[in-house]
């Protein structure tokens, strides 16, 4: 399995593409200071597949959501 983020450029807001063997698998969004203490996490903001979720969790790192995406997929 072949993952690989490449990051995007929307407004000011940092987020990254996940790919997973050529194909997008998440879209991650870092929080802005108008999250408080979630302030400088990454959030799921979009998940495809296995990979999506209506509570998108957030994580530290990106090595962080790279691994819980891995097991999603399984």
């Amino acid at each position: 399995m072949s993952l690989h983020f490449q990051p995007i450029h929307l407004s000011d807001t940092e987020r990254q593409i996940l790919f997973v063997d050529g194909g997008v698998v998440a879209v991650l969004v870092r929080l802005s200071d108008a999250h408080g203490d979630e302030a400088g996490r990454w959030s799921l903001e979009a998940g495809f597949g296995r990979v999506g979720d209506p509570n998108p969790p957030t994580f530290e790192s990106l090595d962080e959501a790279q691994a819980w995406i891995k097991g999603q997929i399984g």
